[in-house]
């Protein structure tokens, strides 16, 4: 897991340089120092994420307690990690995503805070991403003709295929085994943010004789591999936990002593009921 997500960042910071780079050729803005001060600008705001979040966030929950001003802090910290990528040229979902990836050790998994994240993210952010999507294919494009799905089918097919070779090629290099490999295919395979903001940018591009960069049938075509990458992403990795579960279930040794540890919390004073629960589920 680790790997396919450490890989995730690494693959999606590559893909928007690149992008960058594309749309500066499209737009002649290339000069001979580009590539450098694009290296040096995208280092920076890596580096001011990756160092300063962390101390910031210590800081932070170490002075203040509320829940809600810590929610309010962990989103402010998302917005200004996706702004600062913004400046740079490159998309503000990287900033978001590498946020998460250094605050995630200083929220415990089991805390209000952790459930209220979630809960936004599940009931708000998520649902929010998926009309926006929705609201870009256009359907009279798809019943029009075999060209979208065309498009669509093999993007479908080398997007599968690659990530197949790279799951092999990953599982070959650190000698995993091949259920470790169906699971790094599958947490690797999914088609989602990155993908659409690429795409996005291509078909925002005007090229110089007025046709956009990609047309409706690589936006729509963009849509379907989403829909089924994803889909297909969600089936293959929870085959693969289950797998591992139950083989990890059959190599412990058997339990000798069955007396479970039972903890009793009195819920008499709601001030302190709430901390009470929370370390006893800890």
């Amino acid at each position: 897991v680790t790997i396919a997500v450490g890989a995730t960042a690494l693959t999606d910071t590559l893909t928007l340089l690149t992008l960058a780079i594309i749309v500066a050729v499209a737009d002649g803005n290339i000069t001979g120092w580009f590539g450098v001060l694009l290296v040096l600008k995208t280092a920076l705001v890596f580096a001011l994420i990756i160092f300063f979040f962390p101390r910031m966030a210590r800081k932070f929950f170490k002075h203040y307690e509320n829940q809600v001003i810590q929610f309010i802090f962990v989103l402010s910290m998302m917005f200004l990690g996706a702004l600062m990528m913004e400046v740079v040229h490159l998309e503000g979902l990287l900033g978001a995503f590498l946020t998460g990836l250094v605050l995630n050790r200083y929220i415990p998994r089991v805390s209000r805070l952790m459930y209220n994240l979630e809960f936004v993210g599940n009931a708000i952010f998520i649902p929010y991403f998926l009309i926006g999507v929705g609201m870009l294919v256009d359907v009279r494009t798809l019943l029009g003709g075999w060209t979208t799905l065309k498009v669509a089918g093999i993007m479908i097919i080398v997007a599968l295929l690659s990530k197949w070779i790279a799951s092999l090629m990953t599982q070959k290099i650190f000698r995993l085994k091949v259920l470790e490999r169906e699971m790094i295919f599958g947490l690797s395979n999914a088609q989602a943010g990155a993908t659409l903001a690429a795409v996005l940018v291509g078909y925002n591009l005007i090229m110089p004789n007025g046709e956009r960069l990609f047309n409706n049938d690589v936006l729509n075509g963009t849509i379907i591999l989403i829909l089924v990458t994803c889909i297909y992403s969600s089936v293959t990795t929870e085959r693969a936990a289950k797998k591992m579960v139950l083989r990890r279930r059959d190599t412990l040794p058997e339990k000798t002593v069955t007396d479970d540890e039972q903890i009793l919390i009195p819920m008499n004073y709601p001030e302190i009921a709430d901390n009470l629960m929370s370390m006893g589920i800890m």
